[in-house]
């Protein structure tokens, strides 16, 4: 038979002293590790014990001393629109008829207002329109008669004549001076001057020709002054007058209006400007070096895009603030400063807005630099370098510009590894 032991009952219990010893092994394990930890945390023993003499190692990159050239760039508000408004000069004389739009375009050949019922119409030119532009006076009673027909100056030559001086010429080497012959008590003869060759050249350009544009208003010139005339409804009298047309540079863009319909004409009827947009910055006048006439600049636009621009004109009389404005009157007299803007196109549809401008102040070319965030300051005052082995050495600071600052000094050199602490 078998016992009960070999029937599988379970085995005596250890004795008591064999479990207790097993506990206090486990238990010295854990202090053991614990206390490696904890030498670990602290940097004692093993090969923290043999740099212990020397500074933790510093985070942060390095960088080269590069030689570069730094450029100090300034940020000033400016105005966008399309300059100053100015009179135009109108030279009729009579009753407001038609007035066009604010913000139209007028072009060579267009009309600006209406004086009488008459256009007053836009050339292009530079030289004031300042008497009539006719034939000379016995010439003239021979043309009027017949001011209705094409053919009232075929007694002059023919029609493929482009050299035709109806009237005495001017003697040789003796033009007549501005304004001589024309009108009452003038001689007879051709009427000579720039004005003529620039009314000449604005006529041939509108497409009225069959003359030779020179500084001579002669028969074939009425004529086609007369054609010119028909086309805006006019008299086809072939003499301009004084106050018929208004020359300008270019297009022009129309103001505000000064004078209402129905009233007379005044010097400030129609304002004008021109049809590109410009930037207008009230420069300091102690702060002006950097505006002078073709210097690049760029523009900063509302919607974050920028555009290049360049200095047209600077004013040559400062305006002192407003008294009582600003911060107690402390602001500095300023000038005006205006700048074209070339692609109009980058500019989209804004008529007038605020803008920043920048420009270039000053400029270190060849000179070595670091990054700002490398100068540290030194404990005898100064600034300094830290170079990649952790040694400080001392250095000069100059101009500060993108981020970037010029350091000079007898332990820099060109490629030396500079630390940026964190």
């Amino acid at each position: 038979m078998q016992t009960e032991h070999e029937r599988g009952a379970a085995p005596a219990p250890p004795p008591r002293g064999r479990r207790g010893r097993r506990t206090v092994l486990v238990a010295s394990a854990l202090i053991v590790v614990a206390a490696v930890a904890v030498v670990g945390a602290l940097g004692l023993g093993g090969d923290g014990a043999e740099d212990g003499s020397a500074a933790p190692p510093r985070s942060g990159s390095t960088v080269p001393v590069t030689r570069a050239t730094l450029t100090e760039r300034t940020t000033v508000d400016g105005q966008l629109g399309y300059g100053t408004e100015i009179p135009l000069p109108v030279k009729s004389t009579g009753t407001v008829t038609w007035l066009p739009a604010e913000g139209r375009t007028v072009e060579r050949g267009g009309t600006l207002l209406r004086v009488d019922d008459r256009p007053v119409v836009l050339l292009y030119g530079t030289l004031p329109m300042y008497r009539d532009l006719g034939l000379t006076t016995g010439t003239q009673q021979g043309t009027r008669q017949d001011a209705g027909t094409e053919q009232d100056a075929r007694g002059t030559g023919d029609q493929g004549r482009t050299d035709d001086t109806s009237g005495a010429p001017a003697p040789s080497g003796s033009p007549t001076p501005g304004g001589a012959g024309a009108g009452a008590g003038g001689t007879e003869g051709t009427l000579r001057g720039m004005d003529v060759l620039q009314f000449e050249s604005n006529l041939a350009a509108l497409g009225y020709t069959g003359f030779t544009v020179d500084e001579k208003f002669t028969d074939l010139t009425a004529r086609a002054v007369k054609r010119w005339q028909a086309s805006l409804g006019l008299p086809r009298t072939g003499t301009v007058g004084v106050g018929d047309v208004v020359y300008s540079a270019g297009k022009v863009r129309i103001g505000h209006a000064g004078a209402r319909l129905g009233s007379a004409v005044t010097e400030d009827v129609l304002t004008y400007t021109g049809t590109s947009r410009k930037v207008v910055v009230n420069a300091s006048a102690a702060e002006d070096s950097w505006a002078v006439r073709g210097a690049a600049v760029t523009i900063g636009l509302p919607d974050g895009t920028s555009v290049k621009g360049e200095v047209a004109s600077v004013g040559k009389k400062a305006t002192a603030p407003e008294e009582g404005g600003g911060d107690g009157g402390s602001e500095a007299p300023t000038v005006p400063v205006t700048i074209t803007i070339k692609d109009q196109k980058a500019v989209g549809r804004l008529e007038s807005a605020p803008v920043t401008v920048e420009y270039v102040g000053r400029e270190r070319a060849d000179v070595l630099t670091v990054p700002v965030a490398a100068l540290v300051a030194l404990a005898e005052g100064g600034h300094g370098l830290e170079t990649a082995d952790g040694r400080f050495v001392a250095v000069r600071t100059g101009l500060f510009a993108d981020g970037r600052v010029e350091v000079s000094g007898s332990a820099v050199r060109e490629g030396m590894k500079v630390r940026i602490p964190e």
